[in-house]
Formats: C-alpha cells, sequence, structure tokens
C-alpha cells in the first residue's frame, strides 16, 4: 500500500467521522443515512425492473413442499410474480427456502401465525439487495421493508398489514429483536437466519432439508451472498455503518473507510 494511498483513505476516514461526530452509538446508522440520504431519496428509483412477467411465464410453484403449504392467495401469487422477476434464480430460491424453513421451524413448535403475510415478507425480503430498490444510505434491509410496503400499498393492502411486512424485513438480520415480536416477524428471521448460517436445521423433520434443497437449490448462494454484501460495501458504504456488512468490507476492500463504533465514539466532540 503506498503512502499516497494510505493519506486518500486517511482523508476519506476523517471526512466520514466529522459527519459523524455526536452521533449517538444506539441511533448511528439510522441518523447517519437519514443525514446523507435524505435528498437523493426523491431520485431513487421506486418501481420494480421493467419487464414484470406473467405468473405462467415465471413457472408454477409447488403447492407444497416438505408438507409446508406455498400460499396461493391473490397478493402471494402477485408477490412471487415480482419477486421472481426481480431477483436472480439463487436470491429467489433462497427466500422461498426462508419461507419453507421458518414455517418448519414454527409448525413444529405448534406457533400460529399468518401464513400468507409470512410468505409475502419472505419472499420480499431482501429486495433491498436489487439496485433498483437502492437509495443511497440506507442499510438493505430499510429499502427493502420500503419496496415491499410500495408494493403493498399499490395493491391496497390494508395499512396494519403492510406495516407488518415492513417490520419483519427490516428487523429480519436483527434475530435478537425479531424473535422477540409478532410470529410472522420472527419467522422470517429465523428462516433467513437458518438458510444464511445453516444454524438450527436440526429442529426440521427427518427428511424435510432434502425435500426443500430438491425444490429449491442453493445454486451457489454463498458466493452471491458474498458477492452482494461486497456490492453494498462498495457501492452504498453510509449504509454499511455499523451494519455487519462492515466487516466484510474491511476484510476484503481496500481502504474501506466505514468507520468502527470505536471510532464513532472516539471522534464525538466531547473532552471525556
Amino acid at each position: 500500500m503506498t503512502d499516497e494511498s494510505n493519506d486518500a483513505n486517511g482523508v476519506a476516514r476523517r471526512a466520514v467521522l466529522r459527519r459523524s461526530a455526536g452521533i449517538a452509538a444506539a441511533g448511528a446508522v439510522s441518523a447517519f443515512s437519514a443525514a446523507a440520504s435524505s435528498v437523493a431519496h426523491a431520485s431513487v428509483t421506486r418501481s420494480a425492473p421493467s419487464g414484470i412477467a406473467s405468473s405462467a411465464s415465471v413457472g408454477a410453484l409447488p403447492s407444497v413442499v416438505a408438507g409446508i403449504r406455498i400460499p396461493s392467495s391473490r397478493i402471494a401469487r402477485e408477490a412471487a410474480v415480482f419477486a421472481r422477476q426481480a431477483y436472480s434464480e439463487t436470491l429467489f430460491n433462497h427466500v422461498m427456502r426462508t419461507y419453507v424453513f421458518g414455517s418448519l421451524v414454527f409448525d413444529r413448535r405448534g406457533v400460529h401465525y399468518d401464513r400468507e403475510l409470512v410468505f409475502v415478507a419472505a419472499v420480499l425480503h431482501d429486495l433491498g439487495l436489487v439496485e433498483s430498490f437502492q437509495t443511497p444510505a440506507e442499510p438493505f434491509e430499510v429499502d427493502g421493508a420500503d419496496a415491499a410496503r410500495r408494493f403493498l400499498r399499490e395493491r391496497r393492502v390494508p395499512a396494519e398489514r403492510a406495516e407488518l411486512v415492513w417490520d419483519a424485513i427490516a428487523l429480519h438480520t436483527s434475530i435478537g429483536i425479531a424473535t422477540r415480536k409478532r410470529p410472522e416477524i420472527a419467522l422470517v428471521s429465523v428462516g433467513s437466519g437458518m438458510d444464511f448460517t445453516g444454524n438450527d436445521l436440526r429442529q426440521l423433520p427427518s427428511g424435510a432439508l432434502e425435500e426443500v434443497l430438491a425444490a429449491f437449490p442453493r445454486k451457489g448462494f454463498k458466493q452471491n451472498a458474498l458477492d452482494a454484501m461486497m456490492s453494498l460495501c462498495r457501492t452504498k458504504p453510509l449504509g454499511e455503518l455499523m451494519h455487519p456488512f462492515a466487516e466484510v468490507g474491511r476484510r476484503h476492500i481496500p481502504n474501506f473507510s466505514v468507520p468502527t463504533v470505536e471510532d464513532l465514539l472516539l471522534a464525538a466532540p466531547f473532552k471525556e
């Protein structure tokens, strides 16, 4: 690494720290991102990529996978079509596994939940990874939640149901919080976490894992997920402030200048 690149990195890091000074650690992501993106929000693309596919052209979903029923209501079908055309096949299969894994665990525990709402939240939960739904500085979870809420509002879904989907998506990576919320919120977090890390797969009934993977193959999901995290770190680093993805950026991207929690604390404009 040259002195020139070190100097450039230091300048960028100091600039970010100056903008971050005084932000309380607990609220840093929200406040920092809002300040950075308030002007840009109006110009961000709000619709899905062009060429919306019909339900027939994207292929029919199975009605049942590993004993879990796939909802077939109008809004569930429209959400599946919307997700299928927005995502890559790898990402679409991930969101479907999220729904099935979470449902398998919660059904086995005897938890009652709104299956249609969970399905919609699960299949839309990664819209924030799609470029056309991304803002300059919001975390991808918030971008995805906002996109899903717009989708539901456009279809006149009652506000309280749309807000529940928003919460499920916005909190899906915060499992310690999500699991203390309503079952619909908790399920999306548990299901996506199981598919991401493999934690608690032992909770699945015998043979269920093989059936889920046969219906929705992983197709290089690990590399796909890593590439998505790296892309977010490169293209919208402010969205990764105090986010777990920042650790990926620090490991793999030279001169990654997003400050740590320690940086924010020490940059606060107080003597002690």
